[in-house]
């Protein structure tokens, strides 16, 4: 459905010749968009003849899925307004901000999470079905530089009023050390459902309302500076855990509004490495996009405020996160100074030091798992062979969405190697794994480790694989 303006949209048109989308590979791109939302479009070039010529509007999600096609041909996001289409339904930039005001940053999380729980229960009408394939690296360029320039805000202490802080009651809250730990206690139990179920287990999908119903009246409430910045500090591991868990189901632009919003309120927390963590999380995200490049920038941002700061353990996983961004990238070289880096603090790291509760997944088994990807992306199967078999000595039942990557970057280095018979072994333990769990990002290692199998597709294990994997991979997203 469509309806029609006054005119020619030059808008539109202007900025399509910018960017040097044709009619057909722009209605392409919505499709491909779409799709990825569970949406069916059928657009076409004589779509987008008259979205340009006689100004003819799409309904629903599709005028910010114009956007996001353009924009990820201009590589920056794309407002309607630029594309003649401002009069559309709006597309909320709630998360995208990153206030200054430590009262602004409350009002922008508190709406992000009343927004989400609202968008995702609502169907084919939510939220982040609109904001389809909106995600944009360089929306993290001022988070990082804000975080950068000022880590910590100078007082968080905040008196609310009725209207603001309200319980059922009509009185405002007043937030307590109590308060704070159970929200801890939540983000723990995430955790944990996280790295064995995945993150599209329903468990670890009670976050988002967790964060509706729990985190935001507190933030809204009142409370003295040092209770304020222990409750911007859970809530801030709450938020990263929320856009950890949409990263790992697919749901880009949900995961990098809550990382935004999750390393605004480590800031109100005066917690740098926690910052840190984000800003490594924001990294990792970036990198699997496939920008190398900005994936470096945002790990070494976290790298540069927490020197002299975080545990031997925590800089350890920050360059290593940066290694992994570098092997993205092509740089060989960078990558492996980074990775001796990683080993270095890692060796230095002792039991006794006061790491911080969410680096607890982290051990030389991560260390060896992740090392191998950085030389899967750098195409060195001997290296990726020697750090898997490190990472898979001890298998575990508490991270089993890791062990079913670990699996498939095995069968990947196999493969490499002329081992078609190990490769298919190893795919069809991760298969087993993927299968118990909810984890769209596995399940795309696996379409990888399937489309790398294409050339050898009549060999008896190979089919057998796919055969075993035809579940997986047809079970809804």
């Amino acid at each position: 459905m469509s309806r029609e303006q006054r005119g020619p949209n030059e808008k539109l048109g202007a900025v399509l010749a910018l960017a040097g989308i044709s009619n057909a590979g722009l209605a392409r791109r919505v499709n491909d968009l779409g799709a990825q939302r569970g949406l069916t479009l059928r657009y076409d070039k004589t779509s987008v003849a008259r979205w340009v010529s006689k100004g003819m509007v799409p309904q629903g999600a599709a005028p910010h899925l114009i956007a996001a096609a353009i924009g990820q041909k201009l590589g920056r996001p794309v407002p309607l307004q630029e594309i003649g289409l401002a009069d559309a339904d709006p597309a909320p930039e709630v998360g995208l901000a990153f206030p200054r005001d430590v009262g602004a940053a409350v009002r922008s999380a508190t709406e992000l999470y009343r927004l989400d729980l609202a968008g995702r229960r609502a169907g084919s009408g939510g939220i982040w079905q609109s904001l389809a394939g909106s995600f944009a690296v360089s929306a993290y360029a001022t988070p990082a530089s804000r975080w950068l320039i000022t880590p910590a805000d100078s007082s968080v202490a905040r008196e609310a009023n009725t209207a603001e802080g309200a319980e059922s009651s009509g009185t405002p809250l007043k937030v307590g050390h109590s308060d704070v730990q159970k929200l801890r206690e939540a983000a723990e139990d995430a955790r944990r459902w996280d790295s064995k179920y995945g993150g599209g287990d329903w468990r670890s999908s009670m976050v988002p309302e967790c964060l509706r119903v729990e985190a935001a009246p507190l933030l809204l409430g009142s409370y003295s500076d040092e209770v304020g910045r222990a409750l911007f500090g859970a809530s801030a591991e709450l938020t990263r855990l929320a856009g950890w868990m949409a990263f790992d189901t697919g749901q880009q632009e949900a995961a990098q509004r809550y990382y935004i919003q999750a390393l605004r309120l480590a800031r109100a927390a005066a917690d740098v490495p926690l910052g840190g963590y984000v800003l490594a999380s924001m990294s990792l995200q970036a990198t699997y996009r496939g920008f190398g490049d900005e994936g470096v920038d945002l790990a070494q941002a976290a790298l540069e405020r927490n020197r002299g700061l975080a545990t031997a353990r925590t800089m350890s996983f920050f360059r290593l996160v940066e290694a992994r961004a570098h092997a993205r990238a092509g740089d060989a070289q960078a990558a492996g100074a980074s990775l001796k880096a990683a080993e270095g603090w890692l060796e230095r790291a002792r039991d006794g030091d006061n790491d911080p509760g969410w680096l607890g997944f982290y051990s030389y088994d991560r260390f060896a798992a992740d090392a191998a990807e950085c030389y899967r992306d750098l195409k060195a199967p001997r290296q990726v062979r020697r750090f898997t078999e490190q990472a898979l000595s001890r298998p575990t039942e508490e991270f089993v969405r890791s062990h079913g990557l670990r699996l498939v970057v095995s069968a990947v280095a196999e493969l490499e190697s002329g081992n078609l018979d190990a490769a298919c072994e190893q795919g069809v333990r991760a298969v087993e794994v993927a299968g118990r769990i909810s984890s769209a990002r596995t399940t795309e290692y696996v379409k990888d480790l399937l489309h790398r199998l294409e050339p050898y597709g009549d060999e008896p294990r190979v089919v057998e694989l796919r055969e075993r994997a035809r579940p997986l991979l047809m079970a809804p997203a």
